[in-house]
C-alpha cells in the first residue's frame, strides 16, 4: 500500500494551508471544486481523515466516518443538480490507476454525457 503522505495537496487544504473552492462540509468530509475538471460538474469528495485508498478507508475509518461521507457525496450530487441525468463517481488507487494524490477521495462528474466508463 501507499504510504500516507500528511503533506499532501488534499492535508493541506484540510489544515487550510491551501485554499478550495468549497461546496459543502460534514464533520468527517470535505467537497470542493477539482481545479482541472474533466466535466462540467466535476466535484471532489474527500474524508478528513489520513486514509489512502477505499480499501484504507473501509478498513480503517469508524461508522461514523463512513456513512458521513457517502452520505455527503450524495447530498452534493443532489445539490450539483446532477442526480436526475446522471452521474460518475471515480476514485483511483495506485499506479495502475493513475492516482495523483495519496488521499482517498471521490471524483463526482457529470453535467453531460461522459462517455464509456474506459477507452482502452
Amino acid at each position: 500500500m501507499i504510504p500516507y503522505d500528511p503533506n499532501n495537496i488534499f492535508a493541506k487544504i484540510l489544515t487550510k494551508d491551501i485554499p478550495c473552492n468549497k461546496i459543502a462540509e460534514s464533520d468527517h468530509a470535505l467537497a470542493f471544486t477539482d481545479i482541472s475538471p474533466q466535466a462540467p460538474t466535476h466535484i471532489l469528495v474527500i474524508p478528513k481523515g489520513a486514509y489512502v485508498s477505499f480499501a484504507d478507508f473501509s478498513a480503517q475509518a469508524s461508522q461514523t466516518e463512513i456513512v458521513d461521507f457517502i452520505r455527503l457525496v450524495g447530498q452534493v450530487a443532489k445539490a450539483a443538480g446532477i442526480e436526475g441525468d446522471g452521474y460518475r463517481l471515480i476514485t483511483n488507487h495506485g499506479a495502475h490507476a493513475h492516482q495523483e494524490v495519496a488521499h482517498f477521495h471521490v471524483h463526482l462528474c457529470g453535467g453531460r454525457a461522459l462517455g464509456p466508463l474506459l477507452s482502452d
